[in-house]
């Protein structure tokens, strides 16, 4: 495994929220949805829509990645426990989720290292700027496409940008 920001991000070591590894190398050949996520950011209801698109496309070899941080004025403060069952009781989320993790400064995880490079559509690259940023990771491991948080994960542009990656 190399290490430079070239590489795939799904070679990446990241743990999964309930323990464990989130084995992303199984992702390989697939569609993925990075997305960085809060239990309690105005842009929360958002995992509804993350949930259908995961659901939607599932059969046809795509994944939402949630990837929960505590960065943007502490919107994710709970234990792994804690964000598990709010996401699975509130909205019912299937898709898995990895380890809270730092996307930003010193401490950036490295797979945000592998992400933040690529500019979204209004060309804005490097630091993330809120929850629920989105990165789509095509079938050849690569990053396609970078969303904003604002971006609902029903929006024209990414479901289409999905159903390109899917091909």
């Amino acid at each position: 495994m190399t290490t430079d920001a070239s590489s795939s991000p799904l070679d990446v070591e990241i743990g999964a929220l309930t323990g464990g590894s989130a084995e992303l190398k199984s992702y390989a050949g697939q569609v993925v949805l990075v997305v960085n996520v809060a239990s309690k950011c105005g842009l929360t209801p958002q995992y509804t829509g993350l949930e259908k698109l995961h659901e939607r496309y599932a059969e046809r070899g795509f994944t939402v990645l949630g990837v929960p941080c505590n960065q943007f004025l502490g919107q994710e403060p709970g234990s792994a426990e804690e964000i598990a069952e709010f996401c699975s009781a509130t909205y019912g989320v299937t898709f898995p989720m990895t380890e809270k993790v730092d996307v930003n400064g010193d401490g950036r995880h490295p797979l945000y290292e592998r992400l933040v490079g690529v500019a979204d559509a209004e060309g804005h690259s490097g630091d993330i700027r809120w929850n629920f940023e989105k990165f789509l990771i095509g079938r050849d491991g690569t990053v396609v496409a970078r969303f904003s948080p604002q971006t609902e994960p029903e929006d024209a542009a990414l479901v289409g940008a999905v159903e390109k990656a899917l091909g």
